[in-house]
């Protein structure tokens, strides 16, 4: 497995990282034995790199990852989690009083007493531009309670502001072959100011793992159900934003492009890798299969050359540039 620096973290990570939404909640039931065997998988497989938040399943997953880790200690794996959404999504409740709780909760889930890796979760806009909330957390490294910080992001313009503030030290942002305005601006620019930049949602929450159809349907507690029209959370986290049937019919098109001797969920993750100011791109796993083929991804690269990211732009510019562009 490549290993690459994240950013100004200063640490090795995986390209084909985890990420661990499903291993709490809102992508139906998960088996907390068969989340241990995912993650087994992962680590067994050559990932280094391991995303998750405190609020996926109220701290099941940071549990989860926690007691994995505690039970292997030989293991080098850089945990990142998030914070800032278990609170009312106000700006006056990104303070660092807050912050103190929400680490000190996640240091225990996480069985840990330094957090490599705390990213703002998604926060309000404003947030992103207030100098005293970086101040917040530029306290928490000198207290020794994080080693790092970063943000997540909806929005292109909301990663470019995070990326202009000294201390962060990574970007996580959607980024898929429906989803390619970071290419634009963002990689660029984290890039120059030495920040990491994490892909997620690099399946589209399933849709370019190339298994679904018209008739596939989720259970009633997964976000691909009751997240369609944005109800609960922003709508760009399920299926990036797009309409589930155009995204099947994109698909489609996507798997004409797929190397010989890959599946179409290895091709998509295997590109976004490829692109330059890429760090690491964290797909989830729903089994141990899952993550040990999500993880072969990385051998697929040397496969993705300049035909097949120009057949994914005129898919993008086809069916998603007009509807996506100007909204993330």
């Amino acid at each position: 497995m490549e290993q690459r620096i994240l950013g100004k973290t200063g640490r090795t990570v995986s390209v084909v990282g985890l990420g661990t939404w499903q291993l709490g909640a809102d992508w139906g039931s998960v088996d907390q034995a068969e989340a241990g065997r995912i993650l087994a998988a992962a680590a067994d497989a050559g990932v280094s790199f391991f995303d998750t938040a405190d609020v996926y399943g109220d701290g099941r997953s940071e549990q989860t990852i926690g007691a994995y880790l505690a039970a292997n200690p030989g293991l080098d794996i850089t945990v990142a989690t998030k914070m800032g959404r278990r609170m009312e999504q106000q700006p006056e409740n990104y303070t660092l009083a807050n912050f103190r709780q929400w680490v000190d909760r996640s240091r225990r889930n996480l069985q840990t007493d330094c957090l490599d890796l705390v990213q703002l979760h998604c926060p309000p806009t404003s947030v992103y531009s207030r100098p005293e909330v970086y101040e917040a957390l530029d306290t928490l490294v000198s207290e020794g309670v994080i080693r790092n910080y970063g943000v997540s992001v909806e929005r292109t313009d909301e990663a470019l502001e995070a990326i202009s503030h000294d201390g962060t030290a990574t970007v996580q942002i959607i980024l898929n072959a429906f989803r390619l305005k970071p290419l634009e601006e963002v990689l660029p620019a984290a890039q120059a100011a030495g920040v990491g930049i994490i892909a997620r949602v690099p399946l589209a929450s399933g849709l370019l793992s190339g298994k679904y159809s018209r008739d596939t349907s989720f259970a009633a507690d997964d976000h691909r159900n009751y997240n369609r029209s944005g109800a609960a959370f922003d709508v760009g986290e399920t299926f990036s934003g797009v309409d589930f049937e155009q995204g099947l019919e994109a698909v489609a098109d996507f798997g004409k492009l797929v190397p010989a001797g890959a599946t179409t969920a290895q091709a998509a993750i295997a590109w976004i890798a490829a692109q330059d100011g890429v760090s690491t791109v964290i797909p989830g796993a729903r089994s141990p299969e899952q993550a040990r083929s999500n993880a072969a991804a990385a051998a697929v690269m040397e496969s993705i050359g300049r035909d097949f990211s120009d057949g994914v732009q005129e898919i993008y510019d086809r069916n998603f540039r007009g509807a996506l562009h100007s909204r993330w």
